[in-house]
């Protein structure tokens, strides 16, 4: 799967991970991936928060229910493709 990711082959993913050895060190590498967990968390985060808040002043404003779930439909579509990318981050960690 990570050869579909970025259209970058194995051989590729192993020559960019070498070179991170190499710039970053091999102590820093996970310290780079905790802060890039936590980057993730803060996205998925927000977006949950935005998510509740036009919940919230759609209830709050009677606005159609048809509206409400075609936002609900773009952010699931949106959490999908932040659960690609971050999977894919998980499996080379």
């Amino acid at each position: 799967m990570s050869s579909i990711f970025l259209f970058i082959s194995g051989a590729e993913m192993a020559f960019i991970l070498f070179i991170m050895v190499m710039v970053f060190g091999a102590e820093k590498i996970p310290e780079i991936a905790r802060g890039l967990g936590k980057g993730i968390r803060t996205l998925r985060n927000a977006s949950n928060d935005i998510k509740s808040e036009i919940q919230k002043s759609a209830e709050k404003q009677g606005v159609d229910s048809n509206i409400s779930k075609d936002v609900k439909a773009e952010i699931k579509k949106v959490k999908h493709e932040i659960d690609e990318i971050t999977g894919s981050i998980r499996r080379n960690l």
